[in-house]
């Protein structure tokens, strides 16, 4: 069973938690959604609200869903990597990765999260933009980017965090 905490109670290193933890990045209701791992994001403050920021790159599937949805959440499920090994290398367009996850949706605040994660923060999606190459000042991470598929940039305002 979930609990509600305040952003700033969440326990932990965060940055540990997003890079080796990863997380499940989600957005949809009933009628479709779509979750993808990510290792990539950032949590803080922005314009005065407890903020995530998480990068998702223009052709992935949960983008359609961020962009047309007000609100995502990231969900983390602590050293189960088994979540991670579809939802981080099948596409939803291609496979249904809760049927081959065994995750249980939760619709709920708007959108969806998974009741076997740990801790899910519900986001209000306030600012995408994307990556431009002639932004990049240090040129070295533009080695990620062979493929000119630069990272959109999603901003959330965390609406709740919830933690078992």
């Amino acid at each position: 069973m979930f609990k509600e905490i305040n952003a700033k109670s969440i326990e932990g290193n965060l940055i540990k938690a997003i890079s080796d933890e990863w997380m499940l990045i989600s957005a949809g209701d009933k009628s479709g959604y779509n979750m993808m791992t990510a290792s990539w994001g950032f949590m803080g403050e922005v314009w005065g609200n407890d903020s995530v920021i998480v990068l998702i790159r223009p052709q992935r599937y949960t983008m359609e869903y961020i962009n047309n949805n007000d609100y995502f959440t990231l969900s983390f499920y602590g050293d189960n990597k088994a979540v991670h090994t579809v939802c981080g290398s099948k596409s939803g367009r291609d496979v249904n990765k809760t049927e081959l996850t065994g995750l249980t949706p939760v619709f709920s605040d708007n959108t969806v999260y998974f009741e076997e994660a740990r801790m899910v923060i519900v986001c209000k999606k306030q600012y995408v933009s994307q990556f431009e190459e002639s932004n990049f000042c240090d040129k070295e991470p533009l080695s990620c980017y062979t493929a000119g598929d630069y990272h959109n940039i999603i901003i959330g305002k965390i609406e709740k965090v919830l933690v078992k």
